[in-house]
């Protein structure tokens, strides 16, 4: 594999999204018996039922220690915008990647037959996630058999080989692996067929915990994809007091008339 080098970045991450209080879910949905067998739902009100369901899969590189509470000033945010958002939490085990994506696939599984999905949209569903959730939204839209009528993936870890080569969150890849990256080609968005439905990719250039690059070798391997850029950092994606934030309805709105 060709070495990429990755640029300096322009600004420091700004993390404090990942921190910050937001009103807990309307309900929960359980989709398993497990203690992290659960979806945080934020009901968007009478102008969401006309829209797809939003099933937004969180990040933090697969690792225990990141779970949903961090992407709920985002969804809270969606809410506001129109949107009824799900929140899948999903087993994070080091080593264990098999739970995690079966965990995502019973989720939607769930979602999809429960009567919240049928009142949103005629039971269409758009797929989000954030870095890591990026990745497996892009996974599951690719091998998932669930009505996904598009994707969102924002800064995604969207080609796992490259981001094993880069050693990104000191090795994150071969840790949520349990192996290095070429032995688990099954699970690389970039190596996996061509998700059926649209597939928008929203990213910063000025991230460096998950580098442009990724979505850009992406998007060569998938060339129906929408990749689209925007002059921001890591978080400022899932941070509704960015300045770029208005991008992520936006996007949205665009897959939801597909």
């Amino acid at each position: 594999m060709d070495v990429v080098r990755v640029p300096e970045p322009v600004r420091p991450e700004d993390r404090s999204v990942l921190a910050r209080p937001a009103p807990g879910p309307d309900l929960v949905l359980r989709y398993g018996a497990g203690d992290e067998q659960v979806c945080d739902v934020r009901i968007g009100g009478p102008a969401a039922t006309a829209r797809p369901l939003v099933v937004l899969l969180h990040g933090g590189f697969w690792r225990p220690e990141y779970d949903r509470a961090h992407v709920r000033p985002m969804t809270d945010a969606l809410t506001h915008a129109g949107w009824t958002t799900v929140t899948p939490e999903y087993r994070r085990i080091p080593g264990r990647p098999d739970a995690t994506v079966a965990d995502v696939r019973a989720a939607l599984r769930e979602v999809r037959r429960s009567d919240l999905a049928a009142a949103h949209g005629g039971g269409r569903l758009l797929l989000a996630g954030h870095s890591a959730g990026g990745h497996l939204a892009l996974h599951a839209a690719a091998t998932a058999s669930e009505d996904v009528v598009g994707v969102l993936a924002l800064a995604p870890v969207a080609d796992l080989g490259l981001a094993a080569a880069l050693a990104l969150d000191t090795d994150a890849v071969p840790a949520f692996l349990g192996c290095p990256a070429p032995a688990r080609t099954d699970l690389d968005p970039a190596r996996l067929p061509a998700a059926v439905a649209a597939v928008h990719l929203l990213h910063g250039t000025d991230d460096d915990v998950v580098p442009v690059v990724l979505s850009e070798a992406y998007r060569r391997c998938n060339p129906g994809a929408v990749l689209t850029t925007v002059p921001a950092g890591h978080f400022a994606l899932i941070d509704p007091d960015s300045d770029v934030w208005p991008a992520v309805p936006a996007a949205l709105d665009g897959l939801a008339a597909v």
